[in-house]
């Protein structure tokens, strides 16, 4: 499989369903292509679901790199910096 092929994978956020042509990937990959992205390297926010991954293991790296993490109906967004952050409704 090619690597462009697995990146895409993890760019587009889908999830491996066990049934779909693109096997999964390691989760030092997911968090390469995650925390390597443009937005994270901005420290701008992110969005995906972490079903494959697994929450636990998701979110000891996100509190290792100490950004913020969100969840709604199954979506976690990060905040890929250490600002406050206020809900406002």
């Amino acid at each position: 499989m090619k690597l462009a092929h697995i990146q895409g994978f993890l760019t587009n956020a889908r999830q491996y369903d066990g049934m779909s042509a693109i096997p999964p990937v390691s989760p030092q990959q997911f968090f390469t292509e995650l925390f390597g992205s443009r937005a994270a390297m901005n420290g701008e926010i992110i969005r995906r679901k972490v079903r494959y991954i697994g929450r636990d293991a998701f979110l000891v790296e996100t509190r290792r790199r100490g950004y913020p993490v969100v969840e709604n109906a199954g979506q976690f967004v990060i905040f890929c910096n250490n600002e406050p952050i206020r809900r406002l409704s």
